[in-house]
């Protein structure tokens, strides 16, 4: 596919109106360098000290939120989605008390950090492998699951750290800009949702560096493609930090799986 050029930003001390405009009329934002790269490898260490944990102890959900498992390159099983990482893990805990997180709310004015809402803080991991769960992800929408649970679609974001570098190389976000503010029935109806996977000619692919940060409105279409290549090289991985509107909704460990969920290995 083609590139597309699309400018990138750095976050200083607060959101400047440039950023603003820019987010509002795209609907996502990239802010480059948030986070060293030994930052990242910390909070890289602290999923892995879970996974293993979950892959030991054979976990499979947390608040009723299933814990998707793949394998690796190696033919080792491990966690491919895992849902509420800020529970489990200091270093992430930690990132969500930042200023600098703390700051992104401006992008949505009334938003809080759904720490114990939604699937909590969310980390992905893609790999190419034949055993994978995780090689890509179709187009959809973040804020069709409120429709999932009977209620109204209301604003959120997706606050995206990157683990890897992300490019078309190991599958690649791709973005359509401008969807966010399309209507209900083409939120729904625009594309099959996960099912649909092919190239749009208004997409746009973010490359983004190991400790950037992405940014996009849950209500813009967009998917994760396929790397051409296989192991190691094909690796992406991403956390997700929800920024959440309305009632507040916590989970817990009583709390039941979404009817849609159980469909999830359909969709990887």
């Amino acid at each position: 596919m083609q590139t597309k050029y699309y400018k990138k930003f750095t976050l200083g001390t607060e959101i400047t109106e440039e950023q603003l405009n820019f987010f509002d009329e795209f609907g996502f934002i990239h802010f480059e360098d948030f986070l060293s790269t030994e930052d990242v490898d910390d909070i890289i260490k602290s999923t892995e000290t879970l996974q293993h944990h979950w892959v030991i102890n054979q976990v499979n959900q947390v608040n009723g939120i299933p814990i998707k498992y793949g394998y690796n390159e190696h033919g080792e099983k491990i966690v491919q989605r895992f849902p509420f990482t800020n529970l489990f893990s200091s270093e992430i805990q930690a990132l969500l008390k930042h200023n600098s997180i703390q700051l992104l709310k401006s992008l949505m004015p009334g938003s809080r950090i759904g720490e114990q809402e939604k699937d909590g803080v969310v980390v992905n991991h893609y790999v190419n492998v034949p055993n994978s769960s995780y090689k890509q992800l179709g187009w959809h929408t973040d804020s069709a699951r409120d429709i999932f649970y009977g209620k109204k679609v209301l604003p959120m974001l997706n606050v995206g750290l990157y683990f890897d570098d992300s490019s078309e190389d190991n599958g690649g976000l791709r973005v359509l800009p401008g969807t966010h503010k399309q209507n209900a029935f083409k939120m729904l109806f625009h594309k099959a949702y996960f099912l649909s996977k092919r190239e749009d000619g208004g997409e746009i692919l973010v490359n983004a560096k190991k400790g950037d940060l992405v940014i996009h409105d849950g209500r813009m279409w967009h998917r994760v493609g396929q790397s051409p290549y296989f192991g190691e090289r094909s690796r992406r991985r991403v956390m997700y930090i929800p920024f959440v509107t309305g009632d507040y909704q916590p989970k817990n460990e009583k709390s039941k799986t979404p009817f849609y969920l159980k469909f999830q290995n359909l969709i990887g």
